[in-house]
């Protein structure tokens, strides 16, 4: 079954080509990569976000406030109405990161968020967060505000669950067509060709090998939101 909750302190970085290959073949000696990047290849991810009319949740975000939160759709393909999406929150308090996710059909997606209203068919769902959701959504009037999508190497390691690093590349945005069941392929791109997010995600300290990892590669923490990113380009 898939993690529905997580709590984790989650440190970005940018690299080059070069730069993330030295760093990968490192990590392949301590961690294993995810299920759907066994065969070498990127798998895809596709996030629709929402917003107030004013884009308040973002704008908030971009203050770097004590306390944000997020709204998002995720698919890891274009999906049709009848299959299985992830809606979760993604809420950051001090630095630790709080997400809270459940499964819902793409065609009960967009009423839930309008309305808060429990789909009548809840089978393969959190019912424990998809009350939670529903106050969440009833309290402010969300409506779909821009459509994320990259492609993501990740790798675990199987004696630290706590303990995840992902790379992310060809980061585009879009305003329009905001839709999970069109191609990820499309939108404005949010990072030079080229480059990669790598994110670690841990609610420990890091291991001692990532720790001389990060120094030999001089690499330096940075603060980057995907959808704030593409908020400044496009919106503001």
């Amino acid at each position: 079954m898939a993690i529905e909750v997580f709590n984790r302190y989650e440190n970005k970085y940018l690299l080059d080509e070069t730069v993330y290959r030295r760093v990968t073949q490192e990590i392949l000696l301590h961690m294993e990569r995810d299920s759907y990047n066994r065969n070498g290849q990127f798998y895809s991810i596709i996030n629709l976000y929402y917003d107030t009319q004013n884009h308040s949740l973002i704008r908030n975000s971009l203050q770097k406030p004590v306390y944000k939160e997020k709204l998002r759709l995720r698919a890891y393909h274009p999906v049709k109405p009848e299959d299985m999406v992830f809606l979760e929150v993604k809420k950051k308090y001090h630095g630790l990161v709080n997400k809270r996710r459940t499964k819902i059909r793409m065609k009960d997606a967009q009423q839930f968020v309008q309305t808060g209203e429990i789909p009548s068919d809840t089978t393969g769902m959190n019912l424990q967060v998809l009350h939670e959701l529903s106050y969440l959504v009833q309290r402010r009037s969300f409506i779909p505000s821009a459509v994320i999508s990259y492609d993501r190497m990740a790798y675990f390691e199987q004696n630290n669950p706590d303990l995840r690093i992902s790379f992310d590349t060809n980061l585009r945005g879009r305003r329009t067509n905001l839709s999970l069941t069109s191609s990820q392929q499309t939108g404005e791109l949010l990072l030079d060709p080229g480059l990669y997010l790598m994110e670690i995600k841990t609610r420990k300290a890091a291991p001692l090998w990532l720790a001389h990892l990060l120094n030999g590669e001089q690499l330096r923490k940075t603060s980057f939101s995907k959808y704030g990113s593409f908020y400044q380009k496009s919106f503001a």
